[in-house]
């Protein structure tokens, strides 16, 4: 059973989170697809349900006999009141409001049917579901095997003695009604695509095997490999070989009580960068396992303002992007779809990409990788959430946990993120000091930060001041002056005082503008004024800045939010892009194009 600590008033306890039980979530895999994987991704039939007629009775208790038996029923002698049989059929992963005309704007339940058959191996078999937004409820051949909440990170459950040889039924309750005790809570801006929006997988694995393994540098060194891998059975004696055939390095360990095998070498190393993106293949060997990665050792640490990667000083010429896929703008199911996006960002020059404002699949963080853009990854802790709450935070740490574990041998990460624009007071820096905490404590080999909001001295002297500087490696912060903050020749008017000795990096700036829209610079919503913020913003960083370590602006493409309804500009888009939800460059793509080419800041 996983643990979370909860938030009290004052004191962190440490108890289950409400749902989760040991006969539910199971230990998260890593690498699940390096596994043997069958996947159950296709065709799958769905029930549109808003009253939740197949979970509740008429009383409003949970059914005992819900949709998730899917009995069979003639309708002559017996009946049931829906059919999974004669019901519509829908691409799985995928978001339902891009594939149903009538789900566009649908928040709430959808059941999801799929049958596959099974022949026993002798394995242990587990249901891996890459991510739901935002509820799930998992049924196989009519009894409830888990649940999970969060819609962006991924879960997995031991099915093995649920199975049963031949045909096997797999129904899912997906909920993705927006609360006001949900992470995110109610209010956001982006698009709110329900569904099994990832891949569907069962996994077979040993019964005792490889569970998860972690490949970093020992902190302060770039020689020193320290290496963990940890088993699913608590028993030591384990032996555990761990092979790095261009290093000519293979050892030998055994594990602790605990199932875990750690070892520490020195050995010489070529470092991940986004010049030379270097990633050595790594063989990892117990007695009934073996398992495979590319893996890369980079060093990511501060110095003052300075960000340094292997101990040199890098500027992150950034851009932050949504999982919205690049033409059809739904939610991105296919390592095909993110590439495209990342290949736009390598376009427009960047080394590094913010993947906001939640968990991106782990096909794009890898394609990262081997394109050599560092990553910011982060969990939607959005806004304003309930900050007293402890299912809340739990449910929180429990999404940043499956981030961590999922990705934490990915070099190309180099900050996790634990916030976004979230307003100041006790309660939050309390909620989110305990997640940088952490954290820290998870891994000490990457730099913690927070996309923080301004605070000023006055209308013109511009800062940020924010108790979480204690807590954060990066100063982060996002700022919009020309769009929501005066128009652009305000720009020219600000200076910027902030007196953290800590590297600064703009997570956010930018302004809308609708892609063949023109007219003078002073007009806002066109391709000009677009591209006259970002010219003036530009210089504003080069000559009334203190010096910054990075940015990121807002955003690579238009992207789907129900929050911008002005008709005939918005129309349901958040027009900051670089890129139109069409694919077409605006004029703005080209002025940082040219001004990351040039980059005169070190």
């Amino acid at each position: 059973m996983r643990n979370f600590f909860l938030l009290l008033p004052g004191l962190l306890v440490l108890q289950p989170l409400q749902g989760q039980t040991a006969a539910e979530l199971y230990p998260l895999i890593q690498n699940v697809y390096q596994r043997d994987i069958r996947k159950l991704n296709g065709y799958w039939s769905y029930i549109i349900d808003p009253l939740e007629t197949g979970y509740y009775d008429y009383r409003r208790r949970p059914a005992a006999n819900g949709f998730f038996k899917d009995e069979a029923v003639d309708n002559v002698h017996a009946y049931k009141e829906y059919d999974f049989d004669v019901s519509p059929r829908m691409g799985i992963p995928g978001d339902w409001n891009t594939q149903d005309r009538d789900l566009f704007y649908y928040e709430g339940t959808v059941w999801f049917r799929h049958k596959f058959h099974y022949t026993p191996s002798g394995k242990k078999a587990l249901l891996y579901f890459a991510a739901v937004n935002y509820e799930a409820k998992v049924y196989l051949n009519g009894k409830k095997i888990g649940e999970h909440v969060g819609g962006y990170t991924p879960f997995n459950f031991d099915i093995t003695d649920q199975l049963t040889t031949g045909e096997n039924t797999l129904i899912v309750k997906v909920d993705n009604k927006r609360s006001a005790d949900a992470v995110p809570t109610n209010n956001f801006d982006w698009f709110n695509y329900g569904g099994i929006t990832r891949d569907v997988l069962l996994v077979e694995v040993p019964q005792k095997f490889i569970q998860t393994y972690k490949f970093q540098l020992r902190k302060g060194t770039v020689d020193v490999i320290c290496a963990q891998v940890k088993l699913n059975v608590k028993e030591a004696g384990n032996k555990i070989t761990i092979e790095i055939p261009a290093l000519k390095w293979k050892k030998t360990v055994e594990t602790d009580a605990e199932g875990v095998a750690a070892i520490e070498a020195k050995t010489k190393l070529t470092l991940w960068s986004p010049q030379n993106p270097k990633l050595y293949d790594i063989h990892i060997y117990s007695t009934t396992d073996t398992i495979a990665d590319q893996i890369g050792f980079k060093q990511i640490t501060t110095r003052g303002r300075d960000i340094l990667l292997n101990g040199h000083s890098i500027f992150l010429k950034g851009i932050s992007i949504h999982e919205e896929a690049a033409f059809r703008n739904g939610r991105i199911y296919s390592a095909e779809e993110g590439k495209i996006l990342l290949e736009w960002a390598k376009e427009l020059g960047c080394n590094y990409v913010r993947l906001a404002h939640y968990p991106h699949n782990e096909q794009m963080v890898r394609e990262a990788e081997k394109m050599g853009l560092l990553v910011w990854s982060e969990i939607p802790v959005y806004w304003t959430i309930q900050w007293e709450n402890p299912e809340v935070y739990a449910n929180a740490l429990n999404q940043l946990t499956e981030m961590m574990e999922r990705d934490q041998n990915r070099a190309n990460i180099i900050i996790w993120s634990i916030a976004n624009e979230t307003p100041h007071g006790d309660a939050r820096d309390n909620f989110l000091s305990s997640l940088a905490k952490t954290v820290r404590e998870k891994d000490d080999s990457r730099l913690i930060s927070m996309a923080m909001e301004r605070k000023d001295k006055s209308s013109i002297v511009l800062s940020v001041n924010d108790e979480m500087n204690n807590y954060v490696d990066v100063i982060s912060f996002n700022q919009y002056v020309g769009w929501y903050d005066g128009t652009n020749e305000k720009i020219d008017r600000v200076k910027w005082e902030i007196d953290y000795d800590k590297p600064i990096i703009i997570s956010e700036f930018g302004g809308g503008a609708v892609y063949g829209l023109h007219g003078e610079n002073a007009d806002i919503w066109t391709e000009e004024y677009q591209a006259d913020l970002y010219r003036r913003t530009l210089k504003m960083i080069e000559e009334r800045m203190p010096p910054i370590a990075g940015i990121s602006p807002w955003v690579l493409k238009d992207f789907r939010s129900s929050r911008r309804l002005l008709p005939q500009i918005q129309d349901g888009f958040n027009r900051k892009g670089v890129i139109s939800d069409r694919g077409e460059r605006k004029k703005v793509f080209f002025v940082l194009q040219e001004w990351y080419k040039k980059n005169s800041i070190p």
